[in-house]
């Protein structure tokens, strides 16, 4: 992953936005529970997308009430859906028109954390394919802040299998 990228606030999105929005169209979280607001690269092997966590997130109500701070759990969900979803969605070819539905099971994640994430900061989702075979996938996984320091990164991996199979 390159070091001279930029963190600060997106302005244009460096993909063609029918792609950007083939892709995410064919992401099986929805809003309130869709954690992607763009992808700005994306390859076999790599992409790099932000999202940015909205003051009225439900969540906060609850974690904490007098210092609502982004859970764990819901960064790991942001680098999963941005790190292994869109990657995979990617390499299976499925943003190209009509493909058969997949189930995407999130299978394994090693993740360190290293810095909070507060109502409405932006972060930015970095994910390298480790591999992808036999609809496995599993990436190294970075997310930073718009300082550009990381937030959390770890190894995540995932499945992705036809609809029709349990």
């Amino acid at each position: 992953m390159e070091e001279n990228r930029s963190y600060n606030q997106p302005t244009a999105d460096t993909l063609p936005q029918d792609l950007v929005q083939a892709i995410l169209h064919k992401v099986p979280q929805k809003p309130p529970f869709r954690f992607i607001d763009g992808l700005t690269e994306i390859s076999e092997d790599f992409v790099r997308g932000y999202y940015r966590f909205k003051e009225n997130e439900l969540f906060y109500q609850g974690h904490f009430p007098e210092f609502p701070v982004t859970p764990g759990v819901i960064l790991t969900e942001t680098m999963a859906q941005i790190g292994l979803v869109t990657l995979g969605i990617f390499c299976l070819g499925m943003h190209k028109g009509d493909t058969p539905p997949v189930k995407i099971f999130f299978t394994s994640s090693d993740v360190r954390f290293q810095k909070m994430v507060l109502p409405g900061d932006l972060v930015w989702v970095e994910s390298k394919k480790q591999f992808f075979r036999l609809r496995k996938l599993q990436c190294e996984v970075t997310m930073k802040n718009s300082a550009g320091e990381v937030v959390c990164s770890g190894i995540l991996s995932g499945m992705m299998v036809p609809d029709n199979q349990k």
